[in-house]
């Protein structure tokens, strides 16, 4: 392998051959990048209440979506950094767990198609195993 195999943490994250585990990619890239924009929206929310909004912006609307409301419809502007931040590595790791696939990064114009897309890139990505042999963009991961 001549490239990335899941165990870089954050400073490894930008390498975009090689091959990574579904279990590294959930662990390493999926739940990482999640806490870190919970994070920004965290920030945000206490630091630029204007760009979130409140309950009375939204008159008579109370149901069990405003009391769980937490992200914003727009986000605030370290929402928009961390996003900027995240989204090479977020790129490079989706495209590595599809070369474990055996897939082109091509695959990941399936992300245009609303709805169907990114269920085609879920499943592909986090719910379908390694494959155990060398493929054309090297040998399975550790």
């Amino acid at each position: 392998m001549s490239g990335n195999d899941g165990r870089g943490g954050l400073l490894g994250w930008y390498v975009p051959t090689g091959r990574i585990r579904r279990s590294d990619w959930w662990l390493r890239y999926v739940l990482l990048i999640g806490l870190f924009g919970l994070m920004a929206s965290v920030v945000d929310a206490q630091w630029f209440p204007d760009s979130h909004p409140r309950f009375e912006d939204r008159p008579g609307s109370v149901d069990v979506a405003d009391v769980l409301w937490f992200f914003p419809e727009e986000g605030g502007p370290v929402t928009a950094l961390v996003a900027l931040v995240l989204a090479v590595p977020n790129v490079a790791a989706t495209v590595t767990r599809l070369h474990d696939r055996d897939h082109s990064a091509w695959w990941l114009l399936w992300s245009l198609l609303p709805g169907i897309g990114w269920l085609v890139l879920l499943i592909t990505c986090g719910f379908l195993g390694t494959q155990p042999h060398p493929n054309r963009y090297g040998p399975p991961p550790r």
